[in-house]
């Protein structure tokens, strides 16, 4: 069985960075894509940013584009989340996610697409 075990995360200013990794475990691992959502209090949970795994095209939601970089190291099945410039709308619990079927398309920003998720990371950001 496939699990997605999260690190980093915390407490950080406005303008601070913090890196964000999720490693898979388990049996041995194939994915089409990782996905990083997010769910701040009170709203629901939504894409930030997802990497094809077969060739790291990578997508964003508009509000991260430009601040945060999702990349993937295949050999080490991880994936991370590098986010700059961080805002206090940026508070949220973090989820990283595995779409490991198909169904259509390679990478989705639906949570519905993805199968396997990790435990979640709390992100706070302070003004």
């Amino acid at each position: 069985q496939v699990q997605l075990v999260q690190s980093g995360g915390g407490l950080v200013q406005t303008g601070d960075s913090l890196r964000l990794s999720c490693a898979a475990s388990g049996r041995t691992f194939s994915s089409h894509a990782m996905g990083w959502f997010r769910q701040g209090p009170g709203k629901e949970r939504e894409f930030v940013a997802a990497v094809k795994w077969s060739d790291g095209t990578t997508y964003y939601t508009a509000s991260v584009r430009g601040r945060f970089t999702i990349s993937r190291d295949n050999g080490k099945n991880t994936a991370f989340l590098q986010m700059n410039s961080l805002k206090p709308e940026d508070t949220a619990v973090y989820y990283c996610a595995a779409k490991t079927y198909y169904r259509g398309s390679y990478v989705s920003s639906e949570k519905g697409a993805y199968d396997v998720w990790g435990q979640g990371t709390q992100v706070t950001v302070s003004s």
